[in-house]
Formats: structure tokens, sequence, C-alpha cells
């Protein structure tokens, strides 16, 4: 059914004019506003002079709608921020690399330094040794001449001959041996000195590249200092308002005989369960961490006003008749029919017979029927622990279990139980104890004032 009456509806929207679909449209967006963000009063009083600040549905929208812009602002420059700073980190990471890689080239040109020294110094012992060689060579073509008509030495010169020439073969192997060794040092070499051109020229741009970031940085949290300081104004401002607001309504909290804390813990809408220990909340140091310390401490100074209001609500502040005089009060008194002293937890109210008494209160009936001494009783819980009862009807309007709105008729002024006269017997109750209701009327009669 639901979803035919939604197809229905939007068949006829368009059917209509774009005219008539655009005002339909905003007329929506109104009543979605007026649900939302109800029309709100806050009232001044200074030096006996009464003024009020109208908060309509649509300027609480946009005070919201800015509010929220200038959270989503700082929230995506908060971001941006820390992009940066992880690109900051990354790109020192690869210059800490660089520089790692570079050390590691450097002890490898050490070592190869090292083997070449080596290599040279293979080379001058066998240039020594080719010069000792060369000297027994000339030493044994002395001997050679000495000795050329002795077959004997004939012999000798041949053994050492082939010696000689079997050690000049090793020699020469070991020398090409030895070149061939020097040119692979030094294309490696030219291969190192390279790579080290290569790792410097990255080093190079990294560091332009983390130079330019930290300037944008640097830019961005200039904006956000100015941005910071121009809306600081504005957020003290809608604190101290938040704070007035919330001392009023805990002085008409207190004037009605009640404190704030019992009542606030009597709420089942706001009592919930926190602890740990105290550690106060401190700006962390960057850009909007002060403006974000404010917004959290308005947000939780607006929760705790909405809070009050709900406990406000509930509070029964209005008279139960519209015209009314007072025939006994709260307190200790002289028994009506026994002329004893007693306690009299309750507020006598003579009014015009039928009379129609209201609830003071919005709530829901926990009893309505005859209760003893009260003749026909009606009784509403309101919550946070409050209850009023409405005693000696001559007729009941309501039904137990039944919920009624503030000003709703819930009976007809009588003299039923124990009663000498037409009256309404007129309690407030906070946690089964028995308050003065003329404190709740007084405190009442504050707000209208304000």
């Amino acid at each position: 059914m639901q979803v035919f009456l939604e197809r229905l509806r939007a068949e006829k929207i368009s059917k209509l004019r774009p005219g008539a679909k655009l005002k339909l449209l905003l007329d929506q967006l109104d009543h979605r506003l007026r649900v939302m963000f109800p029309f709100r009063q806050i009232v001044f009083r200074s030096e006996g002079k009464v003024s009020c600040l109208n908060l309509s549905h649509r300027t609480q929208g946009s005070v919201a709608a800015v509010v929220f812009s200038f959270a989503a602002w700082i929230m995506f420059s908060s971001i941006s921020v820390f992009m940066h700073e992880r690109e900051l980190i990354s790109k020192d990471a690869q210059i800490a690399d660089v520089r790692v890689a570079y050390r590691s080239l450097l002890a490898e040109v050490s070592d190869y330094q090292k083997k070449f020294s080596g290599i040279v110094g293979d080379l001058e012992e066998n240039h020594a040794l080719m010069l000792s060689l060369a000297g027994q060579n000339t030493k044994l073509r002395e001997d050679l001449d000495t000795f050329k008509n002795s077959r004997q030495a004939k012999a000798q010169i041949e053994s050492a001959r082939a010696v000689m020439k079997s050690r000049i073969d090793d020699v020469e192997n070991k020398v090409q041996s030895l070149a061939q060794r020097n040119f692979s040092i030094k294309d490696d070499l030219h291969t190192i000195e390279a790579d080290l051109q290569s790792a410097l020229t990255e080093r190079n741009s990294a560091l332009l590249e983390s130079t330019q970031m930290r300037r944008d940085i640097k830019v961005l949290e200039n904006k956000l200092v100015s941005l910071e300081e121009k809306e600081n104004e504005t957020i003290d401002q809608l604190t101290d308002q938040t704070e007035s607001q919330i001392a009023n309504m805990e002085r008409i909290i207190e004037i009605s005989g009640l404190h704030v804390d019992d009542l606030m813990e009597s709420d089942d809408g706001f009592a919930i369960g926190q602890g740990g220990p105290f550690i106060a909340a401190k700006p962390d140091g960057r850009p909007g961490g002060r403006l974000a310390s404010k917004l959290n401490n308005l947000e939780n100074k607006l929760s705790y006003s909405e809070s009050l209001q709900s406990v406000l609500r509930k509070m029964p502040m209005a008279t139960p008749l519209q015209a009314y005089y007072i025939t006994s009060t709260f307190g200790k008194r002289r028994d009506p029919v026994n002329k004893k002293w007693s306690m009299h937890y309750g507020l006598d109210m003579g009014s015009t017979p039928g009379s129609i008494i209201m609830a003071t209160s919005p709530g829901k009936v926990v009893h309505a029927g005859w209760k003893g001494n009260f003749g026909k009783l009606v009784e509403i819980d309101h919550g946070a622990g409050i209850v009023t009862r409405y005693g000696h009807l001559s007729k009941i309007m309501v039904k137990k279990g039944q919920e009624v709105s503030f000003g709703e008729k819930i009976g007809v002024i009588g003299s039923t139980g124990r009663s000498t006269g037409r009256h309404l017997h007129y309690e407030i109750l906070f946690k089964d104890k028995g308050l003065d209701p003329m404190k709740f009327v007084k405190a009442g009669r504050y707000v209208f004032q304000e």
C-alpha cells in the first residue's frame, strides 16, 4: 500500500509544471528544516530589560551548514597536511637509501683500490724477478764463454737455459693475467663512477622536491592559521551564548527546588556509564588544533544544553487550573478535618465548579481511578523521576497507560475522598519525595519573564 501511494505521489509530481515542482520541493525542504530545527527563542535579561533572539528553522539550518562546512574544510586541510608529511617521510627514506648505496659504492671502490695496489705490487715483484733472470742470463753467458769447450759445462748451460725459459714463460703468463685483471678493474671503476653520478643526480632531485613540498606545507599552514583566527571569534560567541543558556536553565531548575545533578542522573536519556582517569585535553600544535579543541568544547556544551532542555520539558512548571486561588499551601498545617497538626505534601487549589484540570507537563498516566483519601486521582509519570498527582476530582477524562501532552484535559475539579469542599489537591514528587508545587510555578514564571 505504501509503495502504491509513493508511486501515485510521484506520478502527480511528474504531471506538475516546472514552477509548481520547484515550489513543492521548496515546501518539502522547508518542512524538513522545521522538523530538524524547531523554532527556538533565546531570551536575554539585563538591567530590567528583556530582549529576545528568535532563531527560525532556516537560521538554525544556515548556522549548522556553516559549522559543518568549516568542520569539513578543517578535516580536508588536516588530511592534506598528513599526506604531505607522509610524502616527506617517503622522500627522506629514499634519500637515506641513496646515501647507504653511495657509502657501499665507496667501500667497493676502496676494495678495488686495495686490489689494484696488490696487483701493482705483484707486477713490481715480477719485474724484479725478470731483472734477476736477466742478470742470471748474463752470468750464464759469461760462464758459457768460460766453459764453452767443456761438454759438462754445455750440459749445465742447456739445463739452466731450459729452466730460465720455463721461468720466463711463467712470468709472461703472470704478466698477461695481471694485464687482463687491470683492464677488468678499469671497467668496474667506470661502472661504479657512472652509478655514483646517477645516485647523486637522484639525491639532488629528491632534495629539490622536498624543499618545494616544505614550502607548500608552510603556505597551507599559514592559510589554516588565518582561517582559525577568523573562526575563533564566532565559536567563542556561540560558546558564550550556550553557556548563558545553560546557566538560565540551571537557574530554573534550582528555583524549582531540585538539584541539577540529581535531576540529570534520574533522566534515562542522559545517564550513561563512563569512567577512567582525568587527562586534560590539549591542542596538538598543528594549525587548526586550537579551533578543533574549541569546537569539541562547544559540541559538549551543546549536548549538555540539549539534555537540560529535554529535562526542562519534563518539569511541570505550569498550573493545572487556568483560574484558581490557594486554599492550603505546602508544608506543616492544621488538618481541616480533625484540626491536628500535620504535614501537607501538596497544594490545595480552589476554583469554580466544572473547572477543567490540565496536565502540567507531558507524560504517561500511571493511575486513573479511586485511591483512598485522594478520592478520584490521576497520577502522571513525566520521566526523570518526576510524578504529579491530581486528587479529589469529580470526573476523570484519561485512562491508565495513556500518553498525555502538555495542557491536555485530564479531569474536572471536585470534592471526592477526604475533602471538606470543592478543590484540587496537586502534588509534585521527585523520586517519591514531595516537593513544593509553588516553587515549580515560580520557576515557570521566571521562564516567561526571561
